[in-house]
């Protein structure tokens, strides 16, 4: 039986929530805004439409959702206005050098429900451009709406690539175009088709003369990535409004064999734009909280939750844009991305996704993109401690709010069949310790926690042995078994299990503070991370006030930030407390003092079991500014130890998924 809340009766037309930023923001290359299509594919530029990374313009999935290739960087748009032509569009060609003078003329940008509406002022002509990337079309619409006292002249074209999202072109892309009046195919290894959409308005197609054009990527050069690349521009049809104006829309679609027509993007657009309205007040209904920061987060969890093909279900996009699907991520984002917003039907696809991918009790820490002799994304990798027992606790948070009883019973056995897999003893060095019941974890060269980083040969944060967190999710998940059993009327098969290990949980205790590792020696790690607090939150971990206390100070003290949690104490002589640069320097600092959004809800559940909302709340009010500050509407992965400048993806599932929980749970205290 899946719950009622599916069919919660939606107003017919509930206001759009809207977030505006003027000229002087709306420039800063470093708001980014993020439209997908639930494949995995997805459209990215800065809020003025600037492309800034690799991943900027139209990425679209081969193998949903993995496999994504780019087709376009930026649209080409220019105006005629009393014989003087003005670009609306700009490409960065060097650092604070631009080709184009869109930003000029730029009068702000307004985010409704997430979807950018452009505004720019040219020549005493206003041309707003919307846009939208429908569900599952691979496509990207560009809708533009001209107002004007006479007559103008809108040419529109694109800056084409064909490549691998993650490369760039070192020269200009070998591309053929076919053109066909109001449709020009894109062709080089793959296809991309581009259609014009006008609405009173004259049309009239060139014959594509490409030229290559440079762009500059400033947040690659600031990864220390490759930081420009080569693109094939070209216009391809000059549209003619009469005075007054009108409508065109330019529509870039990446084409596959199941990529479906876009006959009106109009359609599509309102289709979109009232599917996100009823989203945000679903999620609303769902958790009572009927504020904005619930709306918007709302909308931006939809973003993450995508349709996988092989295996066939719905899985969570860590983070965009490089990220694919991982299983940690997507069992720790579930609570947040579908069961406070409503979406108990995606809650169990997400979790039967993994649970039918479940291998020797462990769930794929991540699909493959690329496998020898198979298509992408068939295949995964199983080198994750943790990701299971997240399930545990996952499914247990979906069958509490959902009353989903045939799942219960479908799920039984094979959260059974996991937790003898860990009792027994399954991959990486994975099994119980007789002696006292809680769980080992690690083997050389493997990186099994969250805190995973592995540089060459060289494992940053081995944490072999018992980490804190994990013996907190094992107890949760012989918890989960327990009272599962119960509901469904059958005696728990782990009691035994159970007991011991909550009975040795109290060795990471050493009279002062918790360890953060107990070593395959014996030996406690007394590293401070934010590890305690994900096992002391979790109900199932025993612990004292007293025990409590001592963490909350400690976390206080060396751990917390206005944005998350330190991974590191800097007290501790490996602290880095600086995260940008090349690769091996961010990897170096990841989990060594970077902070973290999403562990910060486990520190403020900690201070709402001693009753301190006021305090709760405090602690959240950074995070909750940040949603407008980088990737618009969402939270970044990860902020630097020391300047708190944000890193890593700008759309991150688990930041969004767990400050929206951080939220409800706050806002819930407050109502009491």
């Amino acid at each position: 039986m899946l719950p009622a809340m599916n069919g919660l009766a939606l107003s017919s037309s509930p206001a759009a929530h809207s977030h505006h930023y003027g000229p002087l923001h709306a420039r800063d290359p470093d708001l980014e805004v993020l439209l997908t299509d639930g494949l995995g594919g997805f459209a990215l530029s800065s809020v003025a439409g600037v492309p800034t990374r690799c991943y900027s313009g139209l990425v679209v999935s081969q193998s949903p959702p993995v496999q994504r290739f780019t087709h376009l960087v930026s649209p080409l748009e220019v105006l005629e206005v009393g014989g003087q032509r003005h670009s609306l569009h700009a490409l960065e060609l060097a650092p604070g050098v631009f080709e184009g003078r869109g930003l000029e003329g730029l009068s702000g940008v307004t985010l409704r429900d997430l979807l950018p509406e452009r505004v720019q002022m040219v020549g005493g002509v206003r041309v707003t451009r919307r846009m939208v990337s429908p569900a599952h079309a691979g496509a990207v619409a560009y809708l533009y709406t001209v107002d004007a006292p006479e007559t103008v002249t809108l040419t529109l074209g694109g800056y084409f690539v064909d490549r691998d999202m993650h490369h760039v072109h070192a020269e200009a892309p070998k591309l053929k175009f076919q053109t066909n009046s109001e449709e020009v195919l894109v062709r080089g290894e793959r296809t991309t088709r581009v259609r014009l959409h006008a609405s009173g308005a004259e049309i009239m197609a060139f014959a594509p003369k490409p030229f290559p054009q440079r762009v500059y990527y400033r947040h690659d050069a600031a990864r220390g990535e490759p930081d420009h690349e080569y693109t094939l521009g070209a216009a391809l049809w000059e549209v003619q409004f009469p005075a007054g104006g009108g409508q065109v829309a330019l529509v870039v679609q990446g084409m596959t064999d199941a990529t479906p027509e876009l006959p009106d993007p109009w359609l599509a657009y309102g289709q979109e734009a009232t599917r996100r309205r009823e989203l945000a007040e679903l999620a609303q209904q769902t958790c009572g909280i009927t504020d904005d920061l619930v709306a918007t987060l709302a909308v931006a969890a939809d973003a993450y939750l995508v349709r996988r093909s092989s295996p066939a279900g719905t899985s969570v996009i860590a983070g965009y844009p490089w990220f694919a699907d991982w299983g940690r991520d997507a069992m720790i984002s579930l609570t947040g991305l579908t069961l406070l917003t409503g979406r108990f039907a995606q809650a169990r696809e997400l979790l039967s996704t993994f649970l039918k991918t479940q291998r020797r009790g462990l769930i794929p820490n991540h699909f493959l993109e690329h496998q020898k002799g198979h298509g992408g994304g068939q295949g995964a990798g199983y080198n994750t401690v943790d990701g299971a027992l997240w399930l545990a606790v996952a499914l247990e948070r979906y069958l509490a709010v959902s009353d989903d009883l045939d799942f219960a019973r479908e799920a039984l056995p094979q959260l059974r069949d996991l937790l003898g897999w860990h009792l027994r003893g399954t991959d990486h060095g994975i099994r119980v310790d007789p002696a006292d019941g809680l769980l080992l974890a690690g083997e050389p060269a493997v990186q099994l926690t969250w805190m995973d980083v592995k540089v060459g040969d060289w494992v940053v944060t081995p944490r072999h042995g018992k980490p804190i967190e994990i013996q907190g999710l094992w107890l949760a998940a012989l918890d989960a078994e327990m009272r599962l059993s119960e509901r469904l009327g059958a005696p728990p098969e782990f009691a035994e299990a159970r007991l011991k290990a909550q009975g040795s949980f109290g060795k990471f205790w050493d009279g002062q503070t918790f360890a953060d590792v107990i070593g395959p020696d014996g030996t406690l790690d007394p590293s401070v991370r934010p590890n305690a607090a994900l096992a002391l939150a979790l109900p199932a971990t025993p612990s004292t006030p007293t025990q409590k206390d001592a963490a909350i100070r400690q976390m206080q003290a060396e751990l917390l930030t206005p944005l998350g949690l330190h991974t590191l104490s800097p007290r501790d002589p490996r602290y880095r407390g600086k995260y940008g640069g090349p690769q091996v320097l961010r990897d170096a600092a990841y989990h060594q003092g970077t902070v973290w959004p999403w562990p910060l809800t486990a520190y403020l559940e900690l201070l709402l079991l001693r009753g301190e909302v006021t305090q709760a709340r405090k602690a959240l009010d950074g995070l909750s500014g940040h949603v407008w500050e980088a990737g618009v509407g969402h939270v970044s992965e990860v902020f630097g130890g020391d300047a708190l400048l944000p890193g890593g993806c700008p759309f991150q599932a688990w930041s969004v998924a767990e400050l929206l929980r951080a939220h409800v749970l706050v806002s819930r205290a407050e109502k009491r």
